[in-house]
């Protein structure tokens, strides 16, 4: 059996992710009381219905705070009896919620009914405070602030539905530091030092997905030199880091806009991983965040 926690604050996508679960066709309860969680997941685990073989839960956003160690305690039991158990945490940044939810017009569930007893701010402060401990022990934690519904998607399909056992999922991801670090990374390198391509005007419009950018990077030893040292850390410790229970890892790399030197390095570690590692995954924030800009200009200038 395959158990998957989904949790985290609202407004964040944890529905989205359900769904997409749902979809691949996993057995999926949502809202379920965190002091039921143990009696709802005994239940199905002793089932012999294969239907349950793959199951997705999503908690409820308002458990008493002393029922957070008694979900920790669950899953360390189930997977001491050879389940596979993990606990996806999704959240987003207070300004995007705050907007989320002024969209939709519907009410946080930390609000109480009676107007002016608890802004929308406050809530979402309360409930950020309220699953920080699940937050922490969560073993894939997922920033959706600049996610479309489609990434999110993309994200739970590579890296939940399709996560081998006892295997750990890497995702490399390239960012630019002028749009900030990705709250969701394990690792953070930064690649500014190394030469840019950016001051070739013949390589400045293009990305490190392009061949002329690739051949600029590769011809540099103090790009090669650290490339492999990052080789070396990651494969020193990965070992370790899966012994721990983690089952996701996020390595991100940035650069100043993340468009060539954080691109390439992301493409040489995914490519040098993929061999070992069955599951990893790629993405280029500041790529997809340029691809959506200029298709949301396209639209309005058809």
């Amino acid at each position: 059996m395959e158990l998957v926690i989904v949790s985290g604050l609202s407004g964040s996508g944890k529905s989205v992710a359900l769904a997409m679960l749902e979809d691949l066709q996993w057995y999926t309860l949502d809202n379920v009381p965190a002091r039921l969680l143990a009696l709802v997941v005994g239940e199905l685990v002793d089932s012999d219905d294969a239907k349950f073989e793959r199951l997705a839960i999503g908690l409820d956003t308002r458990p008493r705070p002393e029922d957070l160690p008694v979900i920790r305690g669950l899953l360390e039991d189930l997977r001491q009896r050879g389940l596979s158990c993990q606990v996806v945490y999704l959240h987003a940044s207070d300004n995007v919620l705050v907007q989320r939810y002024l969209d939709t017009r519907r009410r946080h569930p930390h609000t109480p009914a009676q107007a002016g007893d608890r802004t929308l701010s406050s809530a979402i402060s309360f409930e950020q405070e309220l699953l920080a401990p699940l937050a922490e022990s969560a073993d894939l934690v997922l920033d959706t602030s600049t996610m479309s519904v489609h990434e999110l998607r993309d994200i739970i399909r590579n890296r939940v539905a399709n996560q081998p056992r006892n295997e750990i999922g890497l995702q490399f991801e390239s960012f630019g530091f002028r749009e900030g670090v990705p709250k969701d990374a394990d690792f953070v390198f930064d690649a500014r030092f190394l030469p840019n391509p950016y001051w070739e005007a013949k390589l400045r419009p293009l990305t490190g997905l392009d061949a002329g950018v690739i051949e600029f990077l590769t011809a540099s030893p103090t790009v090669e030199a650290y490339v492999q040292d990052i080789v070396r850390f990651l494969e020193t410790w990965l070992g370790s880091i899966e012994a721990a229970n983690r089952s996701y890892l996020t390595i991100a790399i940035g650069c100043t806009g993340g468009r060539h030197r954080s691109v390439y390095i992301v493409e040489r570690l995914a490519a040098h991983f993929q061999e070992s590692f069955p599951g990893v995954s790629v993405r280029h924030a500041s790529l997809e965040r340029l691809a959506a800009e200029r298709a949301e200009a396209g639209a309005r200038n058809p």
